[in-house]
């Protein structure tokens, strides 16, 4: 008897301790299912279409999955193969940097299937760490804030709006606090590469009060209600998910350019099966796998043969060179330096403030 409650206390504060861990059962129940661990930042419930689609093609693979934040992710890979333990089979994060540093420092291993060779080059590095994404960063707007102003179309007019407009919209712009949001701290460091006066950009937004948040919803939120009137560099993927429900909210994706972010899957030198970890990434790079991607995630889907309006072929077509995607490789983990890292922050923190 006590060695029933004992096992009944275990269960619970193991279930406790890990509450964003779901399984998915195998279609195939029997001796003959095999268990993929994934570890990932897709939101659970967005990644059920993925998942679904995938366990009917393999219906003796059971899933699980674990929802955690970017930075969570990469700290316990590298915890759990330094301390020779065997860690995810795929991983999953939209924290760009930190997986092309996961494979610069040897946590991932090489994978090979049908569609790596044809893969985009930008889109992957060293075979080891491959985009599955095309999602634009983009300028939220509220559309009754300008029914007599028009909104701007590129960063010279935003600069111009937010001068010429500075009682109006003082304290209503916001954008990421990119001390908080590694995501913020990328775009932004993209946003110097293609724009030398960035900064005067920043410098307007400090003048007008601008407002800062560590996630998206917290900005498209009070967009959506006219709290705010603008929100700069916000992911397009879920800019879009909350224009279904606040016809309110309008999406710009500047002229000048738009630069264009991926998630990215790598495989994890500790993985503990390897081989389901591939199964699953050749899967989530194929045709079938991009377009659940597209049509029921709801993320641009990065496969060349993939058609319809959710694709980065058809926002190709549309935007052309004014999409500026992010390449996977090394200069994603430069502001990674603590030096140049401090130096940027410094930057834009004096910039906020008008000096």
């Amino acid at each position: 008897m006590k060695t029933i409650i004992y096992f009944i206390i275990a269960s619970f504060l193991a279930i406790s301790s890990s509450l964003a861990q779901t399984l998915f059962p195998a279609i195939n129940e029997g001796a003959n299912v095999q268990t993929l661990n994934v570890y990932s930042s897709l939101d659970e419930d967005a990644s059920k279409p993925l998942i679904a689609a995938f366990q009917k093609q393999n219906p003796n693979i059971a899933i699980v999955y674990e929802d955690m934040q970017s930075l969570d992710i990469y700290e316990r890979v590298i915890r759990e193969t330094d301390n020779n333990e065997k860690t995810a089979d795929l991983v999953l994060s939209s924290a760009m940097d930190l997986q092309v540093k996961l494979v610069n420092d040897g946590y991932a291993q090489t994978s090979f299937n049908a569609n790596t060779n044809n893969w985009p080059s930008w889109a992957k590095w060293r075979n080891s760490a491959f985009g599955l994404t095309y999602e634009p960063s983009v300028l939220v707007y509220h559309k009754p804030s300008f029914e007599n102003i028009s909104p701007p179309k590129n960063r010279s007019d935003l600069v111009a709006l937010l001068k010429n407009n500075d009682n109006e919209f003082y304290g209503k712009i916001a954008t990421y606090d990119i001390e908080r949001s590694g995501f913020g701290f990328l775009i932004l460091a993209r946003d110097q590469e293609h724009n030398r006066n960035i900064w005067d950009l920043v410098s307007a937004m400090g003048s007008t009060g601008v407002k800062l948040y560590s996630n998206s919803s917290s900005i498209l939120e009070r967009v959506s209600d006219g709290r705010f009137v603008l929100g700069y560099n916000i992911v397009g993927s879920y800019a879009e998910n909350w224009l279904r429900q606040n016809p309110d909210l309008g999406i710009i994706m500047l002229e000048d350019y738009t630069v264009v972010m991926s998630r990215i899957a790598l495989i994890p030198q500790a993985a503990a099966n390897a081989e389901l970890g591939k199964t699953l990434l050749s899967f989530l790079m194929s045709k079938d796998g991009q377009a659940v991607m597209a049509a029921d995630v709801k993320l641009p889907a990065l496969h060349p043969d993939v058609s319809g309006e959710n694709t980065a072929t058809n926002l190709r077509d549309r935007m052309g060179s004014q999409l500026r995607p992010i390449s996977i490789g090394p200069g994603l983990i430069a502001y990674l330096d603590q030096v140049k890292r401090s130096r940027f922050i410094s930057q834009w923190n004096t910039a906020l403030r008008g000096n």
